[in-house]
């Protein structure tokens, strides 16, 4: 038996057991979710197949149009804003300055921070009454716009506050920065270019797979997120917070409709791929990979 067998064999061996069970408990709810979106079940009883209806009932359906503009909203503006500060965080983190392990503690500890702390920690901030944020505005003469109490501005609330577990994606921005190569950057200096020149032609490039990766993924868990708003708004005021993932939540678990729930589930899912797919359109023209570096 050649070396290329015997390497195919421990992986069809090691990843067996995670096939079954993504097929157990992945592959089967997904089939059967699928399936429920094709009927109508009001969990306390027996399921009717009604075929497309459900799908149909959404063109309709004014709460399901509010849902998707505020999950767009919420994640565009998420991702944008995580991205910026979290890039910006990682390059003062990757400084050489006496007690950096400790600032790189505190930027993390919000991301293994429970998500009930963290909703009512951020309730508090942007309480229109006595809210920090609020306070910090008056200094400089600016009124607090009502943050979750205003539906204009519920939005950016918690676009804001979704910055504050963003940990993790500085953690890999830096990650990504420790690998730029000195020499580069060296070279750049050394033909005359400034840093803001080799932030631009010599950072971002070598960077563009990282920050690639971070949209992406950021995107995927923005379009998801429902437990903080849950928490937080539960939708209001007057639905202004109301995103597909909280509204799959609320048909599902306090009306009990089942198969409209899976039908919205669906939609989502179809979202977020159309949107990862978009990404990588793009990111093969703007992304600075090894292979496309190396074909130049």
């Amino acid at each position: 038996m050649g070396r290329s067998q015997r390497e195919a064999r421990w992986f069809y061996l090691l990843s067996t057991p995670w096939a079954i069970g993504f097929l157990v408990f992945g592959g089967g709810p997904i089939v059967a979710s699928a399936v429920i979106s094709l009927t109508n079940w009001p969990l306390l009883s027996s399921p009717h197949w009604v075929g497309l209806a459900n799908y149909r009932q959404l063109l309709h359906d004014s709460t399901f149009w509010t849902a998707l503009w505020n999950t767009l909203y919420f994640g565009a503006g998420s991702v944008a804003l995580t991205l910026v500060c979290t890039f910006g965080l990682a390059l003062l983190l990757n400084l050489n300055v006496r007690g950096l392990w400790f600032f790189r503690l505190v930027f993390y500890l919000p991301t293994v921070t429970s998500g009930i702390a963290t909703a009512l920690l951020w309730q508090l901030i942007l309480n229109p009454d006595y809210g920090l944020l609020d306070r910090v505005l008056s200094l400089a003469g600016i009124p607090g716009p009502g943050w979750l109490a205003s539906q204009d501005w519920a939005i950016p609330g918690l676009i804001i506050m979704s910055v504050w577990g963003a940990g993790n994606t500085t953690i890999i921005y830096l990650a990504g920065l420790q690998g730029v190569p000195r020499t580069l950057h060296d070279a750049a200096a050394v033909d005359g270019a400034g840093w803001r020149a080799r932030f631009c032609h010599v950072t971002l490039p070598m960077m563009s797979p990282v920050i690639f990766f971070n949209t992406v993924t950021g995107f995927i868990g923005s379009l998801q997120a429902y437990a903080l708003i849950l928490i937080m708004t539960n939708g209001g005021p007057g639905n202004a917070t109301m995103v597909l993932g909280l509204y799959v939540y609320r048909e599902a678990f306090q009306y009990f409709n089942l198969g409209y729930a899976s039908a919205l589930a669906w939609v989502l899912l179809m979202l977020i791929v159309v949107i990862t797919a978009v990404q990588f359109l793009i990111g093969r023209r703007v992304v600075h990979t090894e292979a496309a570096r190396g074909g130049a």
